[in-house]
């Protein structure tokens, strides 16, 4: 996988970003940038989870931060809970106009240099508030952008659009983007965190018997992320591993059609649909193998926090999840779509200690490339590769962008 491309030269996931490179401003900065991010979900995902870490890091690193979101959204509850500043920012749609106002106001205001949007929707928003300030785009699925104008004109407009994964990247190129604009930086976790595992009182209030064979999924019950295929998986699993047990940690449309599933399988007593639980860190934690079914994948995080954890994983070839996994080394790789396959592997993992130990050890080595840290230095590098170029007035923004990369990490071979 590659990260924070530099044209004709990349700095890849692989290679260490020295501690004094993460936290240094960038070459040629006087003082902090002030950075708005906007996200305006209702919900708790991942891209929240980054979000928040992303706002965090750059604090630490000398940086002003501002959250745009709903007041009563889990993300600008977590962000006051923690002391950052939110900005209460609920739009009736993409171009709100009260909203967009509010927002141009506030970047005033608080002389922001940055507008972060981290979804689509959030997207329109920064476009049409952010004046003089430069427009940043993170795209985290890999879906294609839709064909209507706005749709396009959003991304078009953005100084640049970051793309979580190389897959991410490949999309956003296929639907018209410029390549020059596009970065591909990895989403990183909190390495530093502490997770208890789950006691056996809370995995047997789901209805897991003690020392039971446990694979865990965390997902949304959503199409792209296919977790009918996951219960099918199970199916063949529990062919081989009798005892073996399965929890789905996620809300979405498709839970009744998984529970229905469930029932036509036999499978009531085996996979336990768990809900959205804040406690979703822990049971992880408690797996002896981790799954995911997806589709479609922009990254999938939750497979980096497995890594971390040491878990064995198995998982699709969907989108990122082969920059994430590599096969045999850091977890096991399926057909998307075939739950055979998948059913194979979680039982190899449930059966074969030597793996198991081999891609525990495997995972928490390719973890560490994974940092926080390091997605927040690379992203304040976007950060000032844009400032810089608009101060040039972008006539020549690749020259600009080599630059900078080049002082702050040194030129590849």
């Amino acid at each position: 996988m590659q990260t924070a491309v530099v044209r004709n030269q990349r700095i890849t996931v692989d290679e260490q970003l020295p501690l004094q490179q993460q936290s240094q401003q960038a070459p040629g900065r006087e003082s902090p940038r002030t950075i708005l991010h906007i996200d305006t979900e209702r919900g708790w995902r991942g891209g929240q989870r980054q979000v928040l870490w992303l706002a965090q890091s750059l604090i630490r690193s000398g940086n002003k931060c501002i959250i745009a979101a709903r007041p009563d959204a889990p993300l600008a509850i977590r962000a006051a809970q923690l002391g950052l500043p939110v900005f209460s920012c609920s739009p009736v749609g993409e171009l709100d106009p009260l909203a967009v106002l509010r927002l141009r106001r506030l970047i005033k205001r608080e002389g922001v240099e940055i507008v972060h949007a981290h979804t689509a929707h959030a997207a329109g928003l920064a476009v049409a508030c952010a004046g003089t300030a430069q427009t940043v785009i993170t795209r985290r699925v890999d879906f294609r952008i839709r064909r209507g104008w706005f749709s396009q004109l959003k991304y078009r407009r953005a100084a640049a659009v970051i793309a979580i994964s190389d897959a991410v990247s490949r999309v956003l190129v296929s639907s018209g983007i410029d390549e020059s604009k596009i970065e591909v930086i990895p989403s990183g976790i909190d390495l530093n965190r502490n997770v208890q595992r789950a006691d056996r009182n809370t995995l047997g209030a789901l209805g897991v018997p003690e020392n039971a064979p446990l694979v865990v999924m965390i997902a949304a019950l959503v199409n792209h992320k296919d977790p009918l295929t996951f219960v099918s998986a199970m199916k063949e699993v529990v062919a081989t591993v009798p005892g073996a047990h399965a929890i789905i940690l996620g809300e979405g449309p498709l839970r009744p059609s998984l529970e229905q599933r469930i029932s036509e399988l036999g499978l009531a007593d085996r996979v336990h649909m768990a809900g959205f639980r804040e406690d979703a860190d822990s049971i992880l934690a408690a797996a002896d193998a981790v799954a995911l079914s997806s589709r479609q994948e922009g990254l999938g995080t939750v497979l980096i926090d497995a890594l971390w954890m040491g878990k064995p994983i198995a998982a699709t070839r969907a989108g990122g999840i082969p920059e994430i996994i590599q096969h045999e080394k850091s977890g096991l790789l399926a057909s998307v779509e075939n739950a055979t396959e998948l059913g194979h592997a979680i039982s190899r993992l449930l059966t074969d200690e030597v793996l198991r130990s081999r891609l525990a050890l495997g995972g928490r080595a390719r973890a560490a490339m994974f940092s926080v840290e390091r997605t927040a230095a690379l992203t304040s590098l976007v950060y000032e590769r844009v400032i810089a170029a608009a101060c040039m007035g972008a006539k020549s923004p690749r020259v600009v962008k080599l630059s900078l990369f080049e002082k702050s990490f040194g030129k590849l071979n």
